[in-house]
């Protein structure tokens, strides 16, 4: 029988006369594949173990650490937060019952202020309002004496028209007494 695969004589370089074939592919170099596959599997996971995944354990490590510093300075920074708003939330509150407490003091003081002054300047009103209602009654009893006096001129002129005779200025101001008396 007539041997179809490929003898190698060297690497790369086939017999006169025969066929090469894909090594991994021929069944004859499947053990020493396997073998060597095995060796070098082994040997790049001892080498993975020792050196490459402690370094990449410490990473991940790291960075869970600093992850859960993070998250605890987080939370730190909350509670720092939610203190200094209560604070502020009270700061404001205070701020503005003082607040409201001086605007009623000042509406207060204000309000006796203008009730002061508005009972200053009622008084003054009414003292000027007597002081005009006396100035009043003297012009009128200075008219009234006037009216009286221009009556009895008037009523002697008109009695001297009517009976041709002038009247005294005692008899007009009798009669004119009498008729107001009446």
């Amino acid at each position: 029988m007539a041997d179809t695969h490929a003898h190698t004589t060297s690497i790369g370089q086939a017999e006169p006369g025969h066929k090469t074939g894909f090594p991994p592919l021929d069944p004859g170099t499947f053990a020493p594949q396997l073998f060597w596959l095995a060796l070098t599997f082994v040997l790049l996971y001892v080498l993975l173990k020792r050196t490459a995944l402690p370094r990449v354990g410490e990473v991940i490590e790291e960075r869970r650490d600093r992850i859960e510093r993070d998250i605890a300075k987080a939370e730190s920074l909350k509670t720092e937060t939610e203190l200094a708003l209560t604070s502020y939330e009270r700061a404001l509150s205070e701020a503005r019952a003082r607040a409201n407490a001086v605007a009623k003091d000042m509406n207060a003081k204000l309000t006796a202020e203008v009730d002061a002054e508005r009972s200053r300047l009622d008084t003054q009103i009414a003292q000027q309002i007597a002081d005009a209602e006396a100035l009043i009654g003297q012009e009128k009893a200075r008219a009234m004496a006037g009216i009286a006096r221009i009556a009895g001129d008037t009523a002697g002129a008109i009695v001297a028209k009517l009976i041709g005779k002038e009247a005294s200025p005692d008899e007009v101001r009798r009669a004119l007494m009498q008729r107001a008396a009446e």
